[in-house]
């Protein structure tokens, strides 16, 4: 029993070492503007993403809190003016309908446009993330900046190049690698609908929806990286549930912006912010990062947590 307190002790401290080591890598944003650099492609990506989502999308957002809004309650006010009399106000009736159609209006704003360009931006988006991690990935690659595969061997460029041709040829690595996708797009769905779920728990859901939503989001900047080594979906899930609390730290700095704005906010800032982890992620050594501390505790790791077990068995 006397041993469990120290065993506790160590395994914490290891624990926030590789937190504390994710938090940094999501951080390394100067690795950004390097890779920005290197790659005209990168760069007008990257500038189009932030165009569409911070100019257009939270631009619309600003005119319609600090302009619009203002404006139509100036023009359709909801309040009596200010008299000195103690009668009832005689226009109660005007200013009722005043205030309905005041909201109607700013409704009408929302469906025929915040909600189509919300719709609009997250596909274009999600097109683009792809574009900027494949030219964050090869600019990596044609710089020599590091080893892009999960294992500890070491590739040449040509054999890379020969793997993904024969994996682009042979029907058989086509077929699973559809399969393959299929099934992360289904695991992540339901992992999803588990952060979501989290959120109604009494106490400790808040707690739980942010951890969870932190494996998510580390979850997809990574996808990115190892879908373009050819990493299995096999390896990925034990290489991220193995080292839980690095993802976990790797997470945290991209759901800040979820927490701190409103939802239609936050998913604007989310979606400037995304690409920006998805390059640091694909510049990050993570299998060298995690190695270290267990070099120095002798092999021990925290050992594997089953962050996907529900969504795994449910897909």
């Amino acid at each position: 029993m006397e041993s469990i307190g120290p065993l506790a002790r160590s395994k914490s401290k290891q624990a926030l070492l590789l937190w504390l080591d994710g938090v940094r890598e999501a951080c390394c944003l100067h690795r950004v503007i390097i890779y920005l650099l290197r790659s005209k492609q990168l760069a007008v990506r990257t500038g189009q993403c932030f165009l569409l989502n911070g100019f257009i999308f939270l631009g619309s957002i600003f005119v319609l809190k600090s302009v619009i809004i203002p404006a139509l309650e100036l023009i359709l006010p909801g309040h009596c003016p200010q008299t000195n009399s103690q009668e009832s106000c005689s226009f109660s009736s005007i200013l009722e309908f005043y205030r309905f159609l005041r909201v109607g209006l700013v409704q009408l704003f929302y469906v025929f446009w915040f909600y189509p360009l919300y719709i609009f931006s997250l596909i274009l988006s999600n097109i683009w993330y792809n574009d900027i991690a494949k030219h964050g990935f090869f600019s990596l690659e044609n710089y020599g900046a590091h080893d892009t595969k999960l294992s500890d061997q070491k590739e040449s460029q040509t054999s890379q190049s020969t793997v993904h041709r024969e994996k682009s040829t042979d029907l058989e690595g086509v077929m699973i690698s559809i399969a393959e996708q299929l099934y992360s797009i289904l695991l992540l769905t339901f992992f999803f609908v588990e952060v979501y779920v989290t959120g109604f728990i009494p106490y400790i859901g808040k707690a739980l929806n942010v951890m969870l939503l932190s494996w998510l989001y580390a979850y997809y900047c990574f996808e990115y990286k190892w879908n373009l080594s050819g990493v299995s979906l096999d390896k990925r899930l034990d290489f991220f549930e193995s080292n839980w609390a690095f993802f976990a730290g790797f997470g945290n700095p991209c759901v800040l912006a979820i927490f701190l704005f409103s939802p239609l906010v936050s998913s604007g800032v989310m979606a400037i912010l995304f690409p920006l982890f998805v390059l640091t992620a694909t510049g990050s050594e993570a299998d060298k990062i995690v190695a270290l501390p267990r070099r120095k505790w002798r092999g021990a790791g925290l050992g594997r947590v089953p962050i996907f077990f529900i969504a795994d068995y449910l897909s």
